[in-house]
């Protein structure tokens, strides 16, 4: 199954359900109170009630990645590529949709609005499973979704919207192969584990977003702290926070009590080396658990490390293959952090924070892919697409 649906039709849409959003905030952020309040009786972690709280920023960030996703080109039929061979024949690669796509994710209701956006304008039908603390707001995402549909005579089953947290129903779910091409699991460790031990088709996995900060012996040190605090205080509790942040030893003593201040001034309690906790009092000894963990909080491991292939041995060990960045003013580190550091994104001289769909110019995004295949990193239009031949003849026989 395919969404087939005009270009100009499908931003209309877009365009219709982002202008919905705008007209109706109040009632959505009126079923996001009683999903925060029955996820506050519920004991739901900090970290966990900022993913499921919508803003009136938010809002207006998720309205503005719809119409931002309608103004992109329509990737669909997009020629590639395109040759003539010996035997005459022209050659065409083009971008088809992918077909069916079930996403199942956790806590955050924006993800609603950003997977129907990104699945409808690739062409692509797709079936939403939201979790069940953000159940009120999703329903009201979803009915402003169907009315632009059926204002736009667009068939409703291009975008299903499931309810059920039954596990034995998600199980069942993955295994209609038949009828699903794709499966999109974002959320806990333990529900892309469940995802992947039971679907019978593909999936892409929107993983743990363990990130890192290097800060080599020649960053500009004014920078390397700003940079390092809002990346973990901006959104403590979105997989691209830094989790983690890496020092070179050679500026250490002076670098280390500036950073850890300014964590302590922000919040944030960091869990230090044996290094670190020697040179700043606020820091706590860390564990071993804290390498490689996502916190998802206002909490960074800090480590001191003796040079760049320190640092990116560290990384290649604990990290998760998300988003790691290296903050330098030598352009050889700069390459070889890049060129040796296969995360989704690596960045040198900014935040983590910028590996995100929206930051990156595609609109939105349906998920940061932690796996290599079909897509890696923010999965924007054309990764929800794929390429097939179109082959043109003139009688040609073999």
């Amino acid at each position: 199954m395919r969404c087939s649906v005009n270009t100009n039709t499908k931003n209309a849409v877009l365009n219709d359900v982002a202008a919905r959003i705008e007209g109706d905030a109040r009632r959505v952020q009126r079923a996001n109170e009683e999903d925060l309040a029955a996820a506050r009786d519920a004991g739901l972690s900090d970290a966990k009630l900022r993913r499921l709280a919508l803003s009136d920023t938010s809002l207006a960030q998720m309205c503005a990645g719809l119409r931002q996703v309608a103004e992109l080109p329509d990737p669909v039929g997009r020629v590639t590529s395109e040759y003539t061979v010996p035997s005459g024949l022209l050659v065409r690669k083009v971008r088809s949709p992918l077909g069916v796509i079930l996403m199942i994710y956790e806590a955050r209701p924006s993800v609603t609005v950003d997977a129907f956006a990104l699945c409808f304008k690739s062409g692509n039908a797709c079936f939403l499973k939201g979790g069940r603390e953000a159940a009120r707001t999703n329903a009201a995402l979803a009915g402003l979704i169907n009315a632009a549909l059926a204002a736009h005579d667009v068939p409703r089953d291009v975008a299903g919207f499931l309810t059920t947290s039954d596990r034995n129903v998600l199980e069942e779910l993955l295994t209609l192969d038949q009828y699903i091409d794709l499966v999109i699991p974002r959320g806990g460790v333990d529900l892309v584990r469940f995802v992947s031990k039971h679907a019978r088709m593909p999936v892409v996995r929107h993983f743990q977003g363990v990130c890192h900060i290097f800060v080599d012996a020649s960053a500009d040190w004014d920078g390397a702290v700003e940079i390092c605090a809002t990346a973990k205080t901006s959104a403590p509790a979105t997989c691209n926070a830094v989790e983690a942040v890496l020092v070179h030893q050679d500026i250490a003593r002076e670098f280390i009590p500036r950073l850890v201040d300014r964590f302590g001034r922000d919040g944030v309690e960091v869990r230090g080396d044996v290094s670190v906790c020697a040179l700043a009092e606020r820091a706590i000894p860390a564990t071993d658990e804290d390498w490689g963990r996502e916190f998802l909080d206002l909490i960074v491991a800090v480590k001191v490390v003796s040079d760049i292939e320190a640092a990116i041995d560290h990384i290649r060990r604990f990290g998760s293959n998300h988003t790691d960045a290296i903050l330098t003013t030598t352009e050889d580190h700069a390459r070889l952090f890049t060129e040796r550091v296969c995360s989704s994104c690596t960045l040198v001289n900014a935040s983590t924070r910028f590996n995100d769909g929206f930051q990156l110019g595609l609109g939105a995004e349906i998920g940061i892919s932690t796996s290599r295949l079909h897509a890696y990193g923010p999965m924007g239009l054309e990764e929800l697409t794929t390429q097939r031949y179109v082959v043109r003849g003139a009688g040609q026989v073999r």
